[in-house]
């Protein structure tokens, strides 16, 4: 019963956390590109804030920022992470808060998915077709990077390409990746996330929101790559320096449930 009583309140504040100003952004979006910005920043900012604030006062699921590596950070980079849920998306929202990112997705997230599709489309993120011919993605991440360059602004990149379903790493695939470094040939901060994979749809969601975590750090920053053969052993390289992350928060996991 309080289980129950939790998930209905988690969920209630939620909502009224996203409907607001998720419905204003789909009116506002057609008629007025200021404000819908505006709102955006406020969603980007605010309400993942929020977002990680709920799921902290009633399921005990914590956010788990090391920020050790930031004052390290260049002023402008590339983000290279792992990828295990549609949530990564807030996770880094809420991770750079202070920072203007823009993520390389998939087009299909710019429609019909609350709070996030509307951010997406008016803040200007490299929205890839998932139909057409590899030319076309290619030619949008050509656009994405220079508009990136000029405006100052941090592109996060996820090189598996697909949300990893049980946490596990998967291939890094070069192509998208390699054609941002040309466009925005800028030092490579590596991120490794974990426990996003828990809560990657709605069956498993309010299963695994209790006592739960959300992890994310930079593992590793690295200088721009300058031709096709460092761009290849760079993603190698971040994707050792992810694995090694992963299999340390997992070890201290065993570890305490050993000491238990």
């Amino acid at each position: 019963m309080l289980n129950f009583l939790s998930n209905f309140i988690t969920l209630s504040c939620e909502l009224l956390l996203v409907i607001p100003p998720a419905i204003l952004n789909i009116f506002l979006y057609p008629v007025s590109k200021k404000l819908c910005l505006r709102l955006s920043h406020y969603i980007r900012v605010e309400c993942t804030r929020k977002l990680f604030a709920i799921f902290k006062t009633y399921k005990n699921f914590n956010f788990l920022g090391y920020y050790d590596n930031f004052d390290k950070l260049p002023k402008q980079f590339i983000v290279i992470s792992n990828h295990q849920s549609l949530l990564d998306i807030a996770l880094y929202m809420n991770f750079f808060r202070k920072a203007e990112i823009r993520f390389v997705a998939k087009d299909n997230l710019a429609r019909h998915v609350p709070l996030v599709s509307e951010v997406l489309r008016v803040e200007e993120h490299c929205m890839i077709p998932r139909r057409g011919k590899p030319s076309v993605a290619m030619q949008t991440i050509d656009k994405f990077g220079k508009r990136v360059m000029e405006r100052g602004q941090i592109p996060i990149i996820f090189p598996e390409g697909t949300r990893s379903k049980d946490g596990q790493l998967g291939t890094f695939y070069t192509a998208g990746f390699r054609r941002l470094s040309e466009s925005a040939p800028l030092p490579v901060a590596v991120c490794a996330l974990d426990g996003g994979y828990r809560i990657n749809n709605l069956t498993t969601i309010f299963q695994n929101l209790h006592n739960g975590y959300y992890r994310v750090k930079v593992v590793g920053i690295l200088p721009a790559p300058q031709n096709k053969e460092e761009q290849v052993a760079l993603l190698e390289k971040g994707k050792e320096l992810i694995q090694a992350q992963l299999d340390d928060w997992r070890k201290g996991e065993v570890a305490g449930q050993a000491g238990a």
